[in-house]
């Protein structure tokens, strides 16, 4: 018998049938959305934290390397495993369930594989959200792995900032599981473990619970399409939009011209606010509340009030502000990625800089991408409210070489971006996705030696034998 027979014959004596995955239906589990493929020794999924312990526990007292997976729909190929084919791939989308709403305390408690849209349709029933806005449908326990942020991260922070507690099960032999879910908002009676589970990318343990803090649906929103008078005046209209708005300002997202034309193109029933004629860079502005129309009762003046100030004066900042439903400012936003996709090679980047520095990085990039790489146009789009951008880059469909004339090009393509953010602003080349093995040589080589040295120390003391996941911190 095979060393993979024998795995799949001690885990059918150890688990449910139903929690083995049959080889020829394991392909999708390999495969990682945008990076990442490999090959499995085996595919499983628990359905509870004792099969999950169970499996934990066969792997540590084996020496087999395991990699736990949510809904594989990360950017970093952090979730698929490596083409040795000695992994164990632990697929948690079959631990599901809101085990507590708690309306009271504004928190529910999650099992690690509930999806964020399962998470939000019951929290809805009671007026409530988990906020975390993203264009993907993750599980919870990989929304804390990787501290996922989204396009409302101005106005609700990330994950981090709003998870309350939590219960991991740890690398050993005896899958010790680590538990707390008091989900106090306050309690400083000693370290704040928890903590250090987030944003990690699972290397630490495993998520199996988490305890989130859930804030008020918005009952009504409004948004703006605002044209900045150049790059350089983008911080200024966010500093003055929050000054006036207060916490009411729920995104400020930025749309390049190029990024807003490949939706245009690819999804011809979106509606064109501009005719045709669009704007260099445009800022999709929402504001948002839960407070009664007694209290503020015109949203759209309130905006209006505010950009007002901007429009006018010897020195303007804004050019431009078009009107209109916010549904039709979100569908073009929400149209990008994918009309970027179709319109050749996308070389993605998730950076981040200070928000002040944004307007700067950008100009000096696209200085740099046009002296060296004219090829490449320019279609990013992202979070300039929180200094994020996806600074992605296209190789049109119609120009695009060979692979391995490509290949080299693009290579030096990611260092001269990566570089110019992190030596030249002193941003990252990670600002949400995380790390993994599509971006781990960046970690290699951006992360300074002692920081480096501190998290592989912490690596090796959760996981002593180096059998979990596939990221080196």
């Amino acid at each position: 018998m095979s060393a993979r027979s024998a795995m799949m014959a001690d885990l059918a004596g150890l688990l449910d049938h139903r929690a083995l995955v049959a080889p020829e239906d394991a392909p999708p589990y390999e495969q990682g959305y945008r990076y990442g493929a490999g090959c499995a020794a085996s595919v499983v999924r628990p359905a509870s934290i004792a099969e999950l312990r169970a499996i934990v526990t066969y792997c540590c007292r084996n020496d087999i390397g395991f990699l736990v997976q949510g809904a594989n729909s990360g950017l970093v190929g952090a979730s698929t495993p490596d083409d040795s084919g000695d992994q164990l791939l632990i697929n948690l989308t079959r631990m599901t369930g809101i085990e507590e709403l708690d309306v009271l305390d504004r928190a529910a408690t999650v099992l690690a594989g509930t999806r964020l849209s399962a998470v939000n349709a019951a929290a809805a029933s009671h007026q409530l959200c988990f906020p975390i806005d993203l264009g993907a449908d993750p599980t919870i326990g990989g929304m804390v792995a990787t501290n996922t942020g989204g396009a409302r991260m101005l106005r609700y922070g990330d994950v981090r900032r709003n998870l309350l507690g939590l219960e991991v099960v740890l690398a050993d032999a005896d899958a010790t599981i680590v538990t707390d879910l008091a989900g106090l908002r306050k309690d400083n009676s000693g370290f704040d473990w928890k903590q250090i589970f987030v944003g990690t990318g699972g290397a630490f343990g495993i998520v199996t619970r988490a305890r989130i803090e859930l804030h008020h649906l918005p009952q009504r929103t409004t948004a703006a399409l605002v044209v900045p008078r150049g790059q350089e005046a983008v911080p200024r209209i966010i500093a003055l939009l929050e000054t006036a708005l207060g916490d009411g300002l729920t995104a400020c997202e930025g749309m390049s011209r190029n990024a807003m034309r490949a939706a245009f193109d690819h999804h011809p029933s979106l509606r064109d606010p501009f005719g045709g004629r669009i704007p260099d860079y445009v800022l999709l502005v929402e504001l948002g509340t839960s407070m009664p129309e007694a209290i503020l009762p015109d949203l759209d003046a309130a905006l209006a009030e505010a950009i007002g100030s901007a429009l006018v004066g010897a020195s303007p900042d804004i050019e431009d502000v078009l009107v209109g439903r916010p549904a039709d400012f979100w569908a073009i936003r929400h149209s990008i990625s994918d009309g970027i996709a179709r319109s050749g090679q996308v070389i993605a980047f998730d950076i981040a800089v200070q928000r002040s520095k944004l307007p700067a990085f950008r100009s000096a990039a696209l200085a740099m991408l046009a002296s060296d790489f004219p090829q490449i146009q320019v279609c990013d789009f992202g979070h300039c409210g929180d200094g994020g951008d996806h600074f992605n880059l296209v190789w049109p469909t119609c120009d695009l070489p060979p692979e391995a004339e490509r290949r080299p090009v693009i290579e030096a393509l990611r260092g001269a971006i990566y570089d110019l953010v992190v030596f030249g602003f002193g941003g990252t080349y990670s600002a949400e996705h995380g790390v993994g093995p599509h971006n781990q040589e960046y970690y290699d080589r951006y992360k300074p030696e002692p920081a480096r040295a501190l998290s592989g120390r912490l690596q090796s003391m959760f996981d002593e034998k180096g059998l979990m996941g596939n990221v080196r911190l």
